[in-house]
């Protein structure tokens, strides 16, 4: 074990703007200044990025490469069963474990989870981590398929020392089929800028207007992957029902995905005349977020839920469905209303059970942005951290190497003096949290390259 400090090797197989990719990078940052970082990641050509989700990507990399973090791009790490590309992204892995050495190697999803362990195995790696960020048990893959993944994960879980869960239901879901012992999880939520929610820096009028939707008639939105798993098009058909009743009522789809033009001929077919706006992929969600009334995710299977906890910042009250780890964050009743996943006419009487109920349905919305507070990017940090140290058995006082740069969204650091002492801080708006720190790497380790 190193005797000044540790090194964690994170492994995903691409960075967009997803909830696994990013809060992969923001813990990246965020504890870069007490451990020695390096993130291997794919080229990520697979998730058909537009420039502007690009630009951001890019950015949030040059920061987390400012803040301290080593990135290695592995260009045969791809989602897709590639058997050629697999096996020589397997071999690039364990080449690369050998040469940094890391404490810890931490993979991410499920084929850098799968090739990513294997390398850290062959390469005698004295601690592996695994966050699946949801599992694809069901709902993503037919039957057979799903029952190989299951196994697959059965006999990876022998090679992994702690497996990350995001809620209750996952932790459920891996422990009622026998996939992990219950002493190998660790429950750790993804975390959000819960302040960058709460408070829009323009008006939901002028919002609407820039966007062209009109300002009299209650928005329903939507904002996640355009995929079958996520169940956009089951919210379209229900609001074919809500429309007979409550015409004015303006549904928005934010996002990207392969049932983008199914989505937009089914709109046509159902005679909504304007009623259905496509937004495609935004860089300005908490802009967006406040023009909603009501906040939809009608997904089939789903880890977590991450853009739920950003609706609830918002002060935005819920439907989503009883599925995965959703009722973690949405309690039936309280914050928001929960329906059986596809169940499209409960999806539809809940959403009119709220527009008929104003003062219900803002009470809920209330209540989701206190109980939202959980769920912040700082509690996630920290209990990463406490991950870390309960691997390593031992605490120690940090000294820092770096001033690190300040990140756009969210600034996650800033320098700050007290009392003539210099410390660093995670910079949130309006707060500051102190952090430990960590001391100076080496050249030799830190010009490495590959």
């Amino acid at each position: 074990m190193p005797s000044s400090f540790n090194k964690i090797l994170h492994i995903i197989t691409r960075l967009d703007m997803g909830g696994s990719a990013q809060n992969t990078l923001i813990s990246c940052g965020l504890l870069s200044n007490k451990y020695q970082v390096v993130l291997v990641h794919g080229l990520s050509f697979e998730s058909n990025m537009p420039d502007s989700e690009k630009l951001v990507v890019e950015d949030g990399l040059k920061n987390a490469k400012n803040n301290g973090v080593k990135l290695i791009s592995v260009p045969f790490l791809v989602r897709r069963i590639s058997p050629l590309n697999d096996i020589r992204a397997l071999f690039e892995l364990l080449q690369i474990i050998k040469i940094e050495k890391p404490d810890v190697v931490h993979t991410h999803t499920s084929k850098a989870g799968i090739l990513g362990r294997l390398a850290a195995k062959f390469a005698k790696t004295s601690h592996i981590i695994h966050t699946p960020h949801g599992h694809v048990f069901f709902g993503h893959f037919g039957s057979m398929l799903s029952r190989i993944f299951l196994w697959i994960e059965r006999l990876f879980g022998i090679l992994t020392d702690r497996v990350v869960v995001l809620t209750n239901g996952e932790r459920s879901d891996y422990t009622d089929r026998n996939v992990y012992p219950e002493d190998k999880l660790v429950q750790i939520h993804s975390g959000v800028d819960i302040e960058k929610f709460k408070q829009s820096p323009v008006s939901a009028v002028e919002k609407k207007r820039s966007l062209g939707l009109a300002q009299n008639g209650l928005v329903v939105g939507f904002i996640g992957w355009l995929l079958p798993i996520k169940g956009p098009m089951h919210l379209l058909k229900a609001m074919e029902d809500v429309w007979r009743d409550y015409e004015n009522t303006v549904l928005v789809f934010i996002g990207k995905g392969d049932l983008d033009v199914d989505l937009r001929a089914a709109a046509l077919k159902t005679g909504a005349n304007g009623r259905v706006n496509f937004l495609g992929w935004r860089s300005d969600i908490e802009e967006i977020m406040p023009i909603f009334d009501i906040f939809v995710l009608p997904s089939l299977n789903e880890g977590m839920g991450r853009v739920l906890v950003e609706a609830m910042a918002a002060g935005k009250p819920v439907v989503a469905s009883n599925v995965g780890g959703i009722p973690d964050l949405v309690q039936h009743d309280y914050n928001g209303l929960l329906v059986a996943p596809g169940d499209e006419k409960a999806l539809a009487t809940s959403i009119k059970h709220l527009i008929s109920n104003p003062q219900k349905a803002k009470l809920m919305g209330q209540r989701g942005r206190e109980f939202c507070r959980q769920f912040s990017v700082e509690s996630m940090v920290d209990k990463i951290d406490n991950l870390y140290e309960d691997l390593f058995k031992f605490h120690r006082p940090l000294r820092s190497r770096h001033r690190p740069a300040r990140h756009r969204e969210p600034d996650y650091f800033r320098s700050g003096e007290a009392g003539g002492e210099r410390r660093e801080k995670i910079f949130f708006p309006d707060r500051e949290i102190p952090i430990r720190e960590k001391s100076q790497p080496s050249g030799e380790e830190q010009n490495k390259n590959y």
